[in-house]
């Protein structure tokens, strides 16, 4: 993950602020809200964390035929990672 917790907990809490600064939302419980869009932004930015994981997991299994036909790690680790995030239809960084 490329953006601490901290600053995701921060930009969910302006993006509320601003939002509601706009008239744009309304909400009850502006710290609850907050605390979604947090969570919400969390999972959004975890997803490519959990898709190397998938890889890694992938790779480990395949590694000895790996070793056998002298394929780089590092070169099956982006192909393995693209087919994925074509399947998942994921959009990544």
């Amino acid at each position: 993950m490329l953006l601490s917790r901290d600053y995701v907990g921060y930009m969910a809490g302006e993006v509320v602020k601003r939002l509601l600064a706009a008239k744009m939302i309304e909400a009850p419980s502006p710290a609850t809200l907050a605390q979604r869009v947090r969570a919400a932004m969390q999972d959004e930015i975890s997803v490519e964390d959990r898709l190397n994981e998938k890889v890694r997991e992938i790779l480990t299994k395949h590694a000895d035929e790996m070793r056998r036909t002298g394929v780089e790690y590092q070169e099956m680790f982006k192909k393995v990672k693209g087919e994925l995030a074509r399947q998942g239809k994921l959009i990544l960084r």
